[in-house]
């Protein structure tokens, strides 16, 4: 399959969103399991909102696997993550790394939701000496682990962080996101046999197994299945889940550490551009602009979904 994308971003600044985007928040102390499912369903819809018309406005961006991934960013800094900006400087926090950097405006629109950057910068998204890159830097962002973007990278520092929070005594957790694409990589797969010859249980691998990749489907490519079997080979143990369900997210997060003793992997069942009808397990959406047109139909999807 052949997938045409434009060369050149046609940059609209007129779209870039005027009313100030809102800090969320993480979920409120003492809410009930459906409270807090129905806080992240909230906070996560306003984020695709937020960020597929920074998209437009930048001419530029990755919408597909920002959709495919914004349900588990919201759930893991508005829930999971022991993470507040309150404390960055805590040596005990837990660490989240986002390997799919591609994905850095989901990772922006999520940080401003959770308070770690002022939602006003996101209208800088993209645009010269901006802290908001394509890629996420560490050096402009205090709340980015790690400078991410060249694929199979993420992992491999996120195995180094993990490793150090072991030696440390500490019971920080590191969470780390990669694209299913990405696991063609081999890198990671050297990182994953480090992680479970260390017994790094401290570490949870997340695979946004949407199934796309630029310009062509996984299986197409170079297909990674039976992937929980490898993954179980390597020394992880495995969780598949539907990752667009924060419910089943958060029980997920809540137990890492495993049991086990085993690093933990888990297999989350995505859809490239969900929940948008258009871009929905689409791969002309990896890194397609979407239209004026185009964003007022996902408003108007999103606010029915």
């Amino acid at each position: 399959m052949t997938v045409s994308e434009d060369l050149v971003p046609e940059v609209h600044p007129e779209d870039v969103p005027q009313e100030t985007f809102e800090v969320i928040g993480r979920v409120p102390e003492g809410a009930t399991r459906e409270e807090a499912i129905a806080h992240l369903r909230d906070a996560a819809r306003a984020v695709r909102g937020r960020d597929i018309r920074m998209v437009r406005a930048a001419g530029l961006g990755h919408i597909g696997g920002e959709f495919s991934v914004i349900d588990i960013l919201v759930t893991l800094y508005l829930d999971s993550l022991n993470m507040g900006p309150e404390l960055l400087g805590d040596p005990d926090r837990d660490r989240f790394i986002l390997s799919k950097g591609h994905a850095a405006a989901a990772l922006y629109t999520t940080l401003a939701a959770a308070g770690f950057i002022d939602p006003e910068d996101l209208s800088t998204f993209m645009q010269p000496m901006s802290q908001l890159n394509g890629h996420p830097a560490r050096t402009k962002i205090a709340a980015v682990e790690a400078s991410t973007g060249p694929l199979g990278h993420g992992l491999p520092i996120a195995v180094g962080t993990a490793l150090a929070g072991k030696l440390d005594g500490s019971a920080r957790r590191t969470f780390v996101v990669t694209g299913d694409g990405e696991m063609q990589e081999g890198s990671n797969w050297e990182a994953l046999m480090t992680a479970g010859n260390h017994g790094l249980a401290n570490l949870c691998v997340i695979v946004d197994r949407n199934r796309l990749q630029q310009g062509a489907r996984v299986a197409d490519t170079n297909d990674l299945e039976p992937l929980p079997d490898k993954l179980r080979a390597f020394g992880m143990e495995v969780v598949e889940l539907e990752g667009h369900d924060h419910g089943a997210l958060r029980d997920a997060f809540a137990n890492v550490p495993a049991a086990s003793g085993k690093p933990t992997a888990i297999v989350a069942h995505t859809m490239k551009g969900h929940p948008i009808s258009f871009m929905s397990d689409n791969v002309a959406w990896h890194h397609k602009v979407p239209s004026e047109e185009q964003v007022e139909a996902a408003l108007t999807e999103l606010e029915q979904s």
